[in-house]
């Protein structure tokens, strides 16, 4: 009997050696939610008529938090007073408080975008929109359409779109300075949008890219596009806006000696005719020279003699436009001539060298110009002044893979001070032409000429550019490999530039059209391209 006791614990523990170990980790929680918020009850129901209260609210049936609230909700018209927004945290509420004055007859929407979220998981409850009216009835029509960027193959988003009432009131200056009547966003970088609940009427249609969101254009600021002709609603037209940043009017800054003989002049706007002429007393020998400068709004000018004034008195004339300034003299060093490269390391064959220099230059020695490739072949180089932004310019014939040393000797250049340059010297390189692509590029539909072909980088900067008087093929070669925008612009006005619009002149800007898609050059690729405008 005991012999048969001892088997008993051996037996359990061999029935143990079958079983599993128990696995270590975490308990799962059930499928993960994917499930938005549902609405259980709005005080007052949503679409509500005759509305005159001041506080909304909307239960769910979880718990829901709001996510950059302030950037997602639109409220249309909108509130000169913003309302108060709950919960800052967590709840099952969503309450709108409101603090502005409500107009008579009018029916307002909340449209909250993706601001709506749930606790746990932060399911989106996509663009939900409460609505209601002060009226007896819910304004029900619509305004759709797209915007799209003058200079861009898409718009920025997201952009607002908006609608100011033609009323006894309305002027084309309402713009800048009081709120439209409806507002709504772009969905997408397809630039389709949709105003809804609106009553008949007369309209202004605009869209705005703004920088601060108040919905007030600001030119300095914001893109502007807008249908020339008011609407009218109800209508079943779809309508395409375009927007542009419009030139500013010109505007001379207050200029400012930072040389003991420069003088800056800064502007804003177009200053093709920009022209500067003193007007104090000055000594017969003074006189004096001006350049643009390359990347700001400024016009450098220089003189001679130096002065021991106080101040110094000029007029300045853009066009029509005249203005006197008065500049507070200092004493300050005199600048010394130095002259650097734009650009340095690998060009292209077709390029042109160009030397900057900081006080204004006035004549060349062509001779005094020395261009030797790696071999110590010397290359005879063209010399040319650009007066109109201080550069001097250097062509020469290259070689491809091919290394250059550009030397300027003592008295290559000299200054406006009769200054010269000591020995400067440069390297530059070429590389082989299978590093490049080119594209051969065919038109079809070209609506008028002239046009502008242009290849862009992913920036958009022109980085190629053919004017076209009649149609005929393109032809880009040297092209590095990358991916590139191909457009085309119909330069109305034959001056060899795009041109903007003007909301106030119901000017559009110059049409721009895209190529579809990015044109990928490769190295050693010819590419055979054809382009159809629509």
């Amino acid at each position: 009997m005991k012999h048969r006791l001892l088997y008993i614990p051996i037996a359990f523990l061999f029935l143990l050696s079958f079983v599993d170990c128990a696995k270590k980790g975490s308990p799962t929680g059930g499928p993960r939610d994917t499930i938005p918020p549902v609405i259980v009850r709005s005080i007052p129901e949503n679409y509500t008529t005759n509305f005159t209260g001041s506080e909304i609210e909307i239960r769910f049936d979880e718990y829901i938090k709001l996510k950059e609230i302030a950037k997602e909700l639109i409220i249309s018209p909108p509130m000169q007073f913003a309302p108060v927004i709950t919960p800052l945290s967590t709840s099952k509420s969503l309450k709108i408080k409101i603090r502005d004055t409500l107009k008579p007859n009018t029916t307002y929407s909340f449209n909250f975008g993706n601001s709506i979220v749930d606790n746990n998981e932060e399911n989106k409850f996509d663009y939900f929109k409460y609505v209601f009216s002060t009226g007896s009835y819910i304004d029900s029509l619509k305004v759709t359409g797209t915007v799209k960027d003058a200079q861009l193959i898409s718009p920025e988003i997201p952009t607002t779109v908006m609608l100011y009432e033609a009323n006894e009131t309305y002027t084309d200056s309402i713009v800048y300075f009081e709120k439209p009547t409806y507002i709504t966003v772009t969905k997408d970088s397809t630039g389709t949008f949709e105003l809804s609940n609106l009553k008949e009427g007369t309209y202004l249609l605009m869209a705005l890219k703004e920088k601060n969101n108040d919905y007030i254009f600001q030119p300095k600021n914001d893109k502007i596009g807008f249908v020339k002709e008011l609407i009218t609603l109800p209508a079943d037209t779809t309508y395409a806006l375009t927007l542009f940043k419009e030139t500013p009017d010109y505007k001379f800054a207050r200029p400012t000696q930072i040389g003991k003989n420069h003088i800056v002049f800064g502007y804003e706007g177009r200053a093709d005719s920009l022209n500067i002429e003193i007007l104090s007393d000055v000594p017969d020998d003074y006189t004096s020279t001006a350049f643009k400068d390359e990347k700001k709004d400024t016009l450098h000018y220089w003189f001679k003699p130096a002065l021991q004034v106080d101040s110094l008195v000029f007029k300045i004339a853009n066009n029509n436009r005249i203005d006197t300034a008065t500049v507070r003299m200092r004493e300050l060093f005199k600048d010394s001539l130095n002259i650097s490269a734009i650009k340095t390391g690998t060009i292209k064959l077709k390029d042109t060298f160009k030397l900057r220099a900081n006080t204004p230059l006035v004549s060349f020695d062509a001779s005094k110009f020395e261009v030797m490739s790696k071999d110590s072949t010397l290359v005879e180089p063209t010399v040319n002044l650009n007066k109109k932004y201080n550069w001097a310019e250097l062509f020469f014939p290259k070689n491809e893979d091919q290394s250059y040393a550009i030397m300027l000797l003592p008295g290559a250049l000299t200054d406006f001070f009769a200054a010269t340059n000591d020995t400067i010297s440069f390297n530059v390189n070429t590389r082989l032409n299978s590093e490049y692509g080119t594209l051969n590029l065919t038109l079809v539909n070209v609506a008028q000429l002239p046009i502008i072909v242009q290849m862009l980088d992913s920036k958009y900067k022109v980085v190629a550019e053919e004017y076209l008087s009649e149609n005929r093929t393109v032809f880009f070669d040297a092209l590095s490999p990358d991916k590139y925008f191909l457009r085309i612009i119909y330069d109305e006005n034959k001056n060899g530039r795009w041109d903007t619009g003007s909301f106030l002149n119901r000017m559009q800007p110059e049409k721009i059209i895209y190529y579809p898609s990015q044109i990928e050059v490769r190295a050693n690729w010819s590419l055979n391209e054809t382009f159809t405008l629509k």
